[in-house]
């Protein structure tokens, strides 16, 4: 049994890059388990691939790589930063709840959990919890990701301390596929 997992995840292992490397919008792989082929495991599909990132004033930001792990069920994030940042995510949908949920970890000892779905086009997730450096404050997130008509991904971070009455820009980058 072990050898036939290991040739499985083995196979899967090399399926899956090829299949991405392919398309755009990479299908799920054949040997992906049925409890990930359902349409709402495939609506982050489209941040899936190698990334340069900018900024709004067209300064590098980062590169960011998301792929398709675990069957097709997770998709996996690796950022860095141009400023010697890093970080990694873990996102997937979950049957139960009807959300995806993103968690977030990178090398400041900064962590986000996330949820939220589709929204027309987007997907959008959030997080509401104490302010990790305003003691009694409360802190909410919501980053949305929309596919651009071009092939990029626009990425807007928005932060609120006051329950979402003001919300302010803590990041807004386009992602440009890599060749």
């Amino acid at each position: 049994m072990l050898i036939h997992n290991f040739t499985c995840g083995l196979a899967l292992a090399l399926v899956v890059p090829t299949a991405m490397s392919q398309t755009a919008s990479p299908s799920i792989p054949p040997s992906a388990p049925a409890r990930c082929a359902a349409p709402e495991h495939r609506q982050f599909d489209f941040w899936i691939g190698r990334w340069v990132v900018y900024d709004v004033d067209g300064s590098k930001a980062g590169e960011n790589s998301i792929e398709l792990i675990d069957g097709a069920c997770v998709l996996l994030e690796r950022w860095r930063g141009a400023d010697g940042s890093s970080g990694t995510s873990m996102n997937s949908w979950n049957a139960s709840t009807r959300q995806w949920h993103q968690h977030w970890v990178d090398n400041s000892a900064g962590m986000l959990r996330l949820a939220g779905g589709l929204e027309g086009r987007s997907m959008v997730l959030a997080s509401t919890g104490p302010h990790p450096r305003k003691a009694g404050v409360t802190l909410r997130d919501r980053i949305t990701w929309t596919p651009l008509a071009d092939g990029a991904v626009r990425q807007l971070w928005e932060r609120s301390e006051d329950d979402g009455a003001n919300w302010t820009v803590a990041f807004d980058g386009r992602y440009v596929r890599q060749p």
